[in-house]
C-alpha cells in the first residue's frame, strides 16, 4: 500500500472520529476551546503513534508467533492504559498548567475507543510495521484536524444566536454531523 495514501486516508476519508464515530466523548467534551482541543489532539496523536508501534510489536512478536492472537484485546488494552500512564506523568512534571487545562479528559484517553480500533483495525489490516506507524501518526492527525476544527466552530459558536433548543450539546452534534459529511466528500480522492 502507498504510505502517502495511507496517511491522507487516515487523515481525512477515514477519520476516526468523522467517519469510524470513535472517540466521540474527548471530540465533544475537549472542543470548547481551541488551545484545550489542540492540546488534547496532540496527546492523542502522540499516544496513537506510539500504540501503533508498540500493539504491532506484542501483536507480531507475541501474540502471533506464540498463537496467543486470541489475548489482542487484553494485550491492547494492557498496552494503551501503560502508555497513557506514561504521558500523563510526563505531561503532570513538564507542564502543570496543561496537565490542569486538560483535566479529566487526559487519563480518558485510556478509554478512547479510537485508540482501541486503531490497534485493533492494524491487525486486522494485517499492516507491516511502517504500514502502521504511518496509519497512526495520520489517524491522530486526522482526531486533531476534527478536534480543533469542532472547538474553532465551537468558539464562534458563542457569537451566534443559536435557538435556546440547540444550545450545548444539541448544536455541537448537528455540526459534528454536518464536519462527517464535508469529510465524506473526501471519499474517492484515493484510490
Amino acid at each position: 500500500m502507498d504510505l502517502v495514501s495511507l496517511l491522507i486516508g487516515a487523515i481525512l476519508i477515514n477519520n476516526f472520529v468523522l467517519h469510524y464515530f470513535l472517540g466521540i466523548c474527548p471530540f465533544l467534551g475537549v472542543s470548547k476551546k481551541i488551545d484545550a482541543a489542540m492540546s488534547m489532539g496532540l496527546a492523542v496523536t502522540f499516544v496513537m503513534t506510539i500504540t501503533a508501534v508498540v500493539s504491532w510489536l506484542v501483536n507480531h512478536w507475541i501474540l502471533i508467533a506464540y498463537r496467543l492472537d486470541y489475548l489482542q484485546i487484553v494485550a491492547f488494552i494492557l498496552v494503551i492504559a501503560s502508555l497513557v500512564q506514561l504521558v500523563e506523568m510526563f505531561i503532570r512534571k513538564t507542564s502543570p498548567p496543561l496537565y490542569q487545562a486538560m483535566g479529566i479528559y487526559l487519563p480518558l484517553i485510556t478509554t478512547n475507543c479510537a485508540i482501541m480500533g486503531l490497534a485493533l483495525l492494524a491487525a486486522l489490516k494485517n499492516y507491516d510495521f511502517v504500514e502502521a506507524v504511518v496509519f497512526g501518526v495520520g489517524s491522530g492527525l486526522g482526531f486533531t484536524l476534527a478536534i480543533v476544527l469542532m472547538a474553532a466552530i465551537r468558539e464562534q459558536l458563542e457569537l451566534a444566536d443559536v435557538p435556546q433548543p440547540l444550545r450545548g450539546a444539541g448544536i455541537a452534534l448537528v455540526v459534528a454531523g454536518i464536519m462527517a459529511l464535508a469529510f465524506l466528500g473526501f471519499s474517492g480522492v484515493i484510490k
